[in-house]
């Protein structure tokens, strides 16, 4: 077995069934140990059996005899060439239309942006601050650091945030739809946990800083140069705008 890192691009191709037995078998393992991750590549499974069966209908019609290839050749010769390319138009705006409409809603991707990054910070800290065996999966603030650079292919700095009354628990690095992405995930004398979110942006690359809140948690979320950061936590959204500055203020000092 190698060890070879397993990446973004390993875990759909997983799904697609598309690498070698060997690596498919060590992408198996990696999930049997991570269940969170094992449960993102389910939801890519789902989604490609929903393309799937919503275009089994269309892939099972016969073909319409008016793409039978004998009879466009022959319909060639007899009609104008203006006329031909007018059929020619129509018969590719319907097929678009027809599979547009066939797979609207099942191939819908998630959200870009900073709502993306939102969501992702604020998963993480539902999977993972509710877990009192292993939240984290690295302790040592060096390596955490060192580790999660490496991963992101950029500087990452970890924010200090003993001031405002919460220490470091550790961290790890999540996957999400748009690359991996850094956790840091901190707590306080009353066992409170946040949970700080970071990973490069390909869109909204400078956002400014927007709250946002769902069910029992709240954050908030903003973009600086291509790199994207959310704080979420269980407190009420305006109690974490100090926290979100500072970390901030950090991070600008990069």
């Amino acid at each position: 077995m190698s060890n070879r890192p397993i990446s973004e691009d390993d875990l759909h191709a997983y799904v697609d069934h598309a690498l070698e037995p060997e690596r498919q078998a060590e992408v198996a393992a990696y999930l049997e140990s991570h269940p969170d991750v094992a449960r993102r590549v389910a939801s890519f499974s789902d989604q490609r059996s929903m393309l799937r069966a919503a275009l089994a209908p269309i892939a099972e019609e016969p073909l319409p005899p008016q793409l039978n290839l004998s009879r466009i050749i022959e319909s060639k010769r007899r009609r104008p060439a203006s006329f031909r390319w007018a059929i020619a138009a129509m018969l590719m705006l319907a097929i678009g239309g027809v599979g547009g409409w066939a797979i609207r809603g099942a191939t819908e991707g998630p959200a870009g942006g900073l709502a993306a990054l939102a969501q992702e910070a604020s998963d993480s800290y539902k999977v993972y601050a509710s877990d009192r065996t292993r939240p984290v999966e690295l302790r040592d603030s060096a390596e955490l650091v060192q580790w999660v650079s490496n991963r992101l292919q950029q500087p990452v700095k970890l924010p200090d945030l003993t001031k405002s009354g919460y220490r470091l628990m550790g961290g790890r690095v999540v996957p999400t739809a748009h690359g991996p992405a850094a956790m840091f995930m901190y707590d306080d004398d009353h066992g409170e946990r946040l949970v700080v979110l970071t990973r490069p942006m390909t869109s909204d690359q400078n956002a400014p800083m927007a709250a946002h809140s769902g069910g029992d948690v709240a954050g908030f979320s903003w973009a600086d140069g291509g790199t994207g950061y959310s704080v979420v936590g269980p407190r009420g959204v305006e109690s974490l705008r100090p926290l979100a500055n500072e970390i901030r203020k950090q991070a600008q000092a990069i």
